[in-house]
């Protein structure tokens, strides 16, 4: 399906779609950050550490973003949200969207306290992800898949996750889900095949399980993960894995940031590195 592919040299810059939609995987280091944009409107999913917000908020301004229609956190873990509170102070957001937490489970952390306190100074409420709630931006839907319980003992399977469709093409976001997160959304019959993976966890086994892989059966993977991080991600398993359905992973730590623009029927990648 892929039409063209270009080395992006502008680095630490934004890109404007000549699609009709764009999905940015930015690099931001161990962490995810992803701005899906389509018909003038835009989401963002994530936004890395504290530090790495920085490089978001400089790479969306680079692309003439100054509001945001939806915000994602996927769920409370430093390397998704703990720069949330610069996103909020720096956009106007339309929506700001996180799962449902049980309060055992609710963060205490400073970064997080600082991501309400800025919710609150904006008058941003938020909104609790709704399973099978179904999002238009642009040309793409969205419908959320994940989480489907409201108590979990590990924090990551909390992540909000969405399948989106533009046209014929289709894409997966799963946040930190992990086995357990996954079992339930082949268990809801939530799956289906897919282009583009997002691929859950960084690339650590914990996710990508066989049994997901083997009804998604991705066209292409992105892997968001830090230049020799400490945990090995991605693991050695996960390509192996990955490698049964396709040979076109990218990986932020080798490539940068990676952007899949769509057309409704052929997709395009742009990488900032070879």
């Amino acid at each position: 399906m892929i039409v063209g592919f270009v080395v992006w040299n502008v680095f630490g810059g934004g890109m404007s779609s000549s699609g009709e939609l764009s999905v940015h995987y930015i690099d931001v280091g161990q962490g995810d950050s992803i701005y899906i944009t389509s018909g003038g409107k835009g989401m963002l999913i994530d936004c890395g550490e504290s530090g790495d917000a920085d490089r978001v908020i400089s790479y969306l301004d680079n692309m003439g973003v100054s509001e945001i229609d939806y915000v994602v956190g996927t769920h409370p873990h430093s390397d998704h949200m703990g720069g949330m509170s610069k996103i909020v102070e720096h956009f106007e957001i339309g929506e700001m969207i996180i799962p449902h937490i049980d309060d055992s489970d609710t963060p205490t952390t400073k970064y997080f306290e600082k991501f309400l306190k800025a919710c609150a100074a904006k008058k941003l409420s938020l909104t609790e992800a709704e399973l099978g709630r179904k999002i238009n931006l642009g040309d793409a839907e969205l419908k959320i898949i994940a989480p489907n319980s409201e108590d979990y003992s590990n924090v990551n399977n909390y992540s909000v996750s969405f399948i989106m469709h533009h046209g014929k093409n289709s894409f997966i976001f799963t946040g930190d889900a992990e086995k357990l997160a996954e079992k339930e959304m082949l268990e809801n019959n939530a799956l289906e095949d897919i282009d583009v993976y997002k691929v859950g966890h960084h690339g650590s086994d914990t996710s990508s399980s066989e049994d997901f892989l083997n009804v998604i059966k991705p066209d292409y993977a992105v892997i968001s993960c830090g230049e020799g991080n400490s945990y090995g991600h991605p693991c050695d398993v996960t390509i192996e894995n990955l490698s049964k359905f396709t040979d076109r992973i990218y990986r932020t730590d080798l490539c940068g940031t990676v952007v899949f623009e769509s057309d409704g029927k052929d997709l395009t990648v742009k990488t900032e590195r070879e």
